[in-house]
C-alpha cells in the first residue's frame, strides 16, 4: 500500500494568498498578461531557473513507502509575482505530478521538457504573492538524464548540485532564488526523516509511521537542500560557543565512523577564528549508505548544515580526511550562506573553500597530493600551469558546462585570491573576507561583488587586477614574487582534471 500525507504549509510561512476565481482553468488571454520567461539566463546552464516571480517559501512534504521504494509528496511553494503573469513554470523531470492548485484552484499544467508550466484560470497580477501547490510521485531509482536521488538500500540521500534538485520537487532551481525551507517526511518504522535545518516536531502517527518536520532557520538555494531517510542513528554533540552539532549515521557504520565525526567540533573552532561565528543553526555530517563509486561525482556535497559524504571516504586517518572536511565546511560560508548569483561564480564557492582548506592542511605538516607542504610552494607550483589550465579551461571566472568543476575553479581560484592576499596584505585581504560575508549572507553574490568589497575595503580600486586574475587568457604577474615563472603552453603539461561525459567530480586540492 502507499501512504499519502497531505498537510499544507504554516499560515506564517505561506503568507497572505491573493484569492482566484474558483472557475474551471483556462488558458489566460495573451492580452492581459505574459507568460513568465523559462530561463534566468545563467551563462553556464541557460535554460535553468524561471523568471516572472521569485519563491518565498517551500513546503515539501514526502511520504517514502519501503515496499515500492516510491516517494508520494506535495511541494506548496509560496512565491511573489515580478510582472503579471499569463502563466509560469517550475524545473521539474522525472516527477509524476497528479495535480497542481494556484491559490487553491485547480490549474492548467503541462510538462515541456524539464519544465512545469502552469496556466491559472485568470492572470496573475504582478507584484503579488500566490501559493502554488504540486503534488507528485517520485521514484528514486529512475533512470533519468541526470538525477538528484541516491538510492540506499534503506531509503535515499539527495545529491543536488549543480542542477538536479528539480528531479526531487518541482522548484525554481537557481542559488539565485533562495528562499525558506520546511519539511515534513514520512517514514515507516525502522527508519528517520532528516533535513536540512533543525527538528521541530515529532509525530507518531499512529500505524506505524512516523513524521519529523525540518525547518530552516536561514535560506536556502535548492541545489543545496538535503532530504534523507534511512535506518539512521543521530549523533548530537556540542561545537564552539554552544553550537549544536548533529551527525546523521547509517546504524551499522555508528562505530566505525565516529573518529571522523569526532573531527567536526575542532574544525568549526578553527574556520569561526577565520570567518567569523558559524552561520547556521547546526552542522553535521551524513556518510551516505550507498558504496557504489557512481553512487554521486562528489567525494562531499556541501548540503546546507547537513555535509553529504561517500563513507568510505571518512574511514579514513584525520590527515588524509581533514583537509577536505575543512574544504567542506568553508562552503557552509561560502557557497551556502553566500550562494553564487551565477554558475560562472562557482570559483567564490570552490576557490575559498580549498584556499582554507590547504591552510589547514599546512599548519599541520600534512603533504598535499603533490607532497608539498606549505601554500607558497603549492601557489608556485600552480602558477607554472597558469597559462596551459587558461587556454584549456578558461579563465578562473569563465567556466562553461564541461569545465565547470575542473581544477581552474578551485585551485585557479586559490591562485586568484593567493594573489589579492599578496597585493593588499594579510590583514586586509581578512577584512574583505569577512565584509564580504557579511554584506551577502543569506544572500547570493557574483564576482563583480567580491571585486566591489575588496576595492572598498583595500581602499583602492582592485577590479583591474582582479579582472586579470579572474577572466585573463594570460596569468599575470604574481605579486611579491617577480621571480615565479609560468610554464610555455604545451601539450606534455597536465591539464586540470575535466571530464565532458556530462558526469561532475572531484578536483579539490584538497584530497
Amino acid at each position: 500500500m502507499r501512504y499519502r500525507t497531505r498537510v499544507t504549509a504554516p499560515a506564517a510561512l505561506l503568507g497572505t494568498v491573493a484569492a482566484l476565481s474558483v472557475a474551471a482553468p483556462a488558458h489566460a488571454d495573451p492580452e492581459t498578461g505574459a507568460p513568465g520567461p523559462e530561463t534566468l539566463g545563467d551563462p553556464v546552464f541557460p535554460g535553468l531557473g524561471n523568471d516572472g516571480y521569485r519563491v518565498l517559501a517551500y513546503h515539501l512534504d514526502l511520504a517514502y513507502d519501503a515496499t515500492t521504494r516510491l516517494v508520494d509528496a506535495t511541494a506548496t511553494l509560496t512565491l511573489t509575482t515580478t510582472q503579471e503573469l499569463s502563466r509560469l513554470s517550475l524545473d521539474a523531470l522525472g516527477l509524476d505530478v497528479h495535480e497542481v492548485l494556484l491559490d487553491g484552484v485547480p490549474a492548467a499544467r503541462e510538462q515541456a521538457g524539464q519544465k512545469l508550466r502552469i496556466t491559472p484560470a485568470v492572470p496573475l497580477a504582478a507584484r503579488t504573492t500566490a501559493t502554488v501547490t504540486v503534488e507528485y510521485t517520485a521514484d528514486p531509482r529512475a533512470a533519468l538524464a541526470h538525477t538528484a536521488w541516491v538510492p540506499t538500500p534503506d531509503g535515499f540521500a539527495i545529491c543536488p548540485q549543480p542542477n538536479t534538485a528539480h528531479t526531487v520537487f518541482p522548484c525554481n532551481d537557481h542559488p539565485s532564488d533562495k528562499a525558506d525551507f520546511t519539511f515534513r517526511i514520512t517514514v515507516p518504522a525502522g527508519l528517520k526523516g532528516v533535513a536540512s535545518g533543525h527538528l521541530v516536531s515529532t509525530e507518531d502517527l499512529g500505524d506505524g509511521r512516523t513524521a519529523y518536520c525540518y525547518r530552516s532557520r536561514e535560506p536556502i538555494a535548492t541545489e543545496i537542500v538535503q532530504i534523507t531517510v534511512g535506518d539512521y542513528v543521530i549523533k548530537d554533540r556540542q561545537g564552539p560557543h554552544g553550537l549544536p552539532l548533529r551527525d546523521v549515521v547509517p546504524t551499522a557504520r555508528a562505530t566505525a565512523l565516529e573518529p571522523a565525526l569526532a573531527l567536526t567540533p575542532n574544525l568549526v573552532s578553527w574556520i569561526e577564528q577565520r570567518l567569523g561565528a558559524f552561520p547556521f543553526e547546526t552542522y553535521g555530517l551524513l556518510p551516505c549508505n550507498n558504496d557504489a563509486s557512481n553512487a554521486f561525482d562528489f567525494t562531499g556535497l556541501e548540503t546546507q548544515t547537513l555535509t553529504l559524504y561517500k563513507p568510505n571516504f571518512l574511514l579514513q586517518a584525520e590527515k588524509s580526511i581533514g583537509s577536505h572536511m575543512m574544504h567542506e565546511l568553508v562552503h557552509s560560508y561560502f557557497g551556502n550562506s553566500v550562494s553564487p548569483a551565477t554558475w560562472s561564480d562557482l570559483w567564490l564557492n570552490e576557490g575559498h573553500a580549498d584556499f582554507y582548506g590547504l591552510l589547514y592542511r599546512y599548519e599541520r605538516g600534512w603533504a598535499d597530493s603533490l607532497g608539498l607542504t606549505t601554500m607558497e610552494a603549492r601557489m608556485k607550483d600552480t602558477y607554472a600551469r597558469g597559462d596551459q589550465w587558461r587556454k584549456s579551461s578558461g579563465p578562473v571566472a569563465a567556466p562553461n558546462k564541461a569545465n565547470l568543476f575542473d581544477s581552474q575553479r578551485y585551485l585557479g581560484g586559490v591562485l586568484a585570491l593567493y594573489a589579492l592576499r599578496q597585493q593588499v596584505g594579510e590583514s586586509v585581504f581578512s577584512a574583505i573576507e569577512s565584509t564580504f560575508l557579511e554584506r551577502f549572507r543569506n544572500a547570493s553574490a557574483s564576482t563583480a561583488d567580491y571585486i566591489a568589497v575588496a576595492s572598498e575595503v583595500s581602499g583602492a580600486d582592485q577590479s583591474g587586477f582582479l579582472r586579470d586574475w579572474l577572466y585573463g587568457t594570460k596569468t599575470p604577474r604574481m605579486p611579491g614574487h617577480p621571480d615565479w615563472t609560468v610554464t610555455p603552453v604545451s601539450s606534455a603539461l597536465r591539464q586540470p582534471q575535466n571530464r565532458t561525459d556530462g558526469h561532475w567530480h572531484d578536483n579539490s586540492a584538497t584530497l
